[in-house]
């Protein structure tokens, strides 16, 4: 345990120095139940999140879990005691709708920003297409604008369909592990 806290540690104090920013969950209003208050609490003290992949089934004690098996020992990873996978669920099944709009409203919009100014729009933001769209087909070298500006809007299609995808697998998730984080909180 010790390690794996001075290795988070020395992960945040990293970040910080790089001035790396990370998703940091919302603040709970005071309204709140106090049991979610607490769990939030715990997912935010748990960040970096240590997490130990495992894609095979290992028998412990005549149970089947989900785990690495070692030299050493196994590897359980929906113990809280070996990994934080089950808060990272927690967390994204939780926050995901939160995670979703900070990416696209602060990450996408900057950088959907960002490449429009570059492109030559000086800097303007458009919402796809329209009569900005055609004036800029219609000036010189609009061609490669137009182009830039159908490439934004076959992206955003794209996020909208993975969005879309995100959700229904966060429904199926969220279905999947209710029993799960019942056990386990």
């Amino acid at each position: 345990m010790k390690e794996i806290v001075s290795l988070k540690r020395r992960i945040l104090d990293e970040i910080h120095e790089n001035g790396i920013k990370i998703y940091s969950l919302p603040e709970c209003d005071s309204d709140e139940d106090e049991d979610y208050k607490v769990q939030v609490q715990q997912l935010k003290d748990s960040i970096p999140f240590a997490v130990i992949g495992a894609n095979a089934m290992v028998e412990v004690a005549g149970k089947k879990i989900r785990g690495r098996q070692y030299p050493w020992g196994i590897v359980d990873i929906e113990n809280p005691d070996h990994c934080d996978f089950i808060k990272l669920r927690t967390m994204l099944i939780t926050h995901m709708q939160d995670l979703q709009e900070v990416t696209h409203d602060l990450h996408y919009e900057n950088f959907r920003s960002q490449r429009l100014s570059t492109a030559g729009r000086g800097g303007a933001v458009g919402g796809g297409g329209g009569a900005g769209a055609i004036a800029a087909a219609a000036s010189p070298g609009g061609a490669a604008i137009d182009a830039t500006e159908q490439k934004l809007l076959e992206k955003d299609a794209e996020l909208r369909r993975m969005q879309e995808m995100l959700a229904r697998m966060q429904e199926q998730m969220k279905q999947q592990s209710t029993t799960n984080l019942a056990a386990n909180f």
